[in-house]
């Protein structure tokens, strides 16, 4: 399994607390810092637009406080809590908070926390790739509380919607509805047979019909491709072009 990086954010309205955890993450190889924050309320604004794996997020601040806003997380967003108050060590444990690190705390204390988090998130990358087959031929996804095996070949294409993902098979009037995010189903599945064109689509390449300025049609179904993955498809497009 090849290393991953985890992507962070830190949350804390004391500047130099702020800059101290900065310094510290800057130096984890594992970890990517993306936006040192200095309310919930400025976390919250990033994250929506800007999703992360990690928040190393104070407890006690204006507003809104660490425990309140760990709580409106997406749950695929995990948690170390930093406080300078010890009593708040059962509450971060209760909203499964990775780990507690009390103020003052040095490298090694932050490292071993960091380290956990990312036993954590090795962990659910091995669980992911675990779903799909060595072939790429085909996975498993939990709908209606049972688990149902998807040939690849038959899937023409992925709509994200919110937490869930609609799964449109070949010859299925009705989509497959799963509780997933586009964004880990798009690491997952082999490059060479999807493509993301969209923030809500993901489409089967060898199963488009036809292509029409800026959308893709797929068994009747029109979808635009986006500005931002529009290169990228063009690029595909090209490649496959007997008059390219």
């Amino acid at each position: 399994m090849s290393p991953i990086k985890i992507t962070c954010v830190i949350v804390d309205d004391e500047p130099m607390a702020l800059n101290l955890v900065e310094s510290y993450a800057e130096k984890t190889p594992f970890l990517d810092l993306k936006k040192k924050c200095s309310s919930a309320i400025e976390a919250m604004e990033y994250i929506k637009s800007n999703p992360v794996d990690l928040l190393f997020l104070d407890i006690q601040m204006p507003d809104l406080t660490g425990i309140e806003f760990s709580k409106m997380l997406p749950k695929e967003t995990r948690v170390i809590f930093t406080t300078a108050f010890d009593h708040y060590a059962l509450e971060g444990f209760k909203v499964e908070a990775i780990d507690y690190l009390l103020k003052p705390f040095d490298y090694a204390e932050f490292l071993a926390a960091a380290n956990k988090a990312n036993t954590w998130f090795e962990l659910v990358k091995g669980q992911r790739q675990s779903i799909l087959s060595e072939e790429k031929e085909f996975l498993f996804v939990k709908s209606e509380y049972k688990q149902l095996r998807i040939k690849l070949a038959d899937v023409l294409y992925f709509e994200g919607l919110k937490d869930y993902i609609k799964i449109w098979i070949k010859d299925n009037p009705k989509p497959i509805l799963t509780l997933m995010s586009l964004k880990s189903l798009e690491e997952e599945l082999p490059s060479t047979q999807f493509m993301r064109v969209h923030r809500s689509f993901i489409v089967s390449l060898s199963n488009i019909d036809v292509v029409e300025r800026s959308q893709i049609i797929i068994n009747d179904q029109r979808i635009t491709v986006s500005e931002h993955y529009k290169p990228k498809f063009v690029e595909f497009i090209n490649n496959n072009s007997l008059n390219s």
